[in-house]
């Protein structure tokens, strides 16, 4: 498997392989322009949201700043704004569907590292392998249609929010969330059932 293949799997891989730099320095290239832009220039930032993104659907918006790891992993539906100032790291898929409000400060982290230090730490590491100093792996995160996230929602890896679902600010997201519920809380917890007519 190439180190790419064991990213998207979910397993051990190393962070700093060609293929990641030359990812990230294209993404960064591309965020470094959008970033610049003025808040009336939406033409152009749809142009680059299109070459960072998977795929993007229409009426999309994107606030600045923005920052994301390699873009290429972030699928976004129809009718999705983000505000400004998310973060978005995306070593593996991140896919939000249609009707989506992410407020400002939200944190979505596809990458993680073992809890356990003798696990953490990269075996037989020296800096001659190029090799990160430590175990990386990421698992993908999905945030379902109709969802809405509050200011400086934290989500955790491998975490999938179901349709219809509003996460109160502020949350740590550590485990899936059934649809249509308000859950709340670090670690965020279901409070109860909403849209109860769809």
């Amino acid at each position: 498997m190439t180190e790419l293949e064991k990213c998207m799997a979910g397993e051990y891989y190393n962070c700093h392989d060609e293929i990641f730099l030359d990812m990230k320095s294209h993404a960064r290239t591309l965020l470094q322009e959008y970033n610049a832009l003025a808040y009336g220039q939406k033409a152009e930032k749809a142009n680059i949201l299109k070459q960072l993104f998977g795929r993007i659907g229409t009426n999309v918006s994107v606030g600045l700043p923005f920052v994301c790891d390699y873009g290429r992993n972030i699928y976004l539906g129809n009718n999705v704004s983000v505000n400004m100032n998310c973060t978005f790291v995306d070593c593996n898929k991140i896919t939000i569907g249609d009707h989506v409000l992410i407020a400002s400060n939200v944190q979505l982290y596809t990458a993680a590292h073992p809890v356990e230090l003798s696990e953490r730490l990269t075996p037989n590491w020296n800096m001659e392998t190029g090799q990160y100093f430590c175990r990386t792996y990421a698992l993908p995160i999905e945030i379902g249609s109709g969802c809405w996230l509050g200011g400086g929602v934290i989500v955790l890896p491998g975490v999938r929010i179901g349709d219809g679902c509003v996460i109160g600010a502020g949350s740590v997201v550590t485990k899936d969330i059934p649809p249509n519920t308000l859950a709340v809380g670090n670690p965020c917890h279901v409070v109860r059932k909403i849209n109860k007519g769809h």
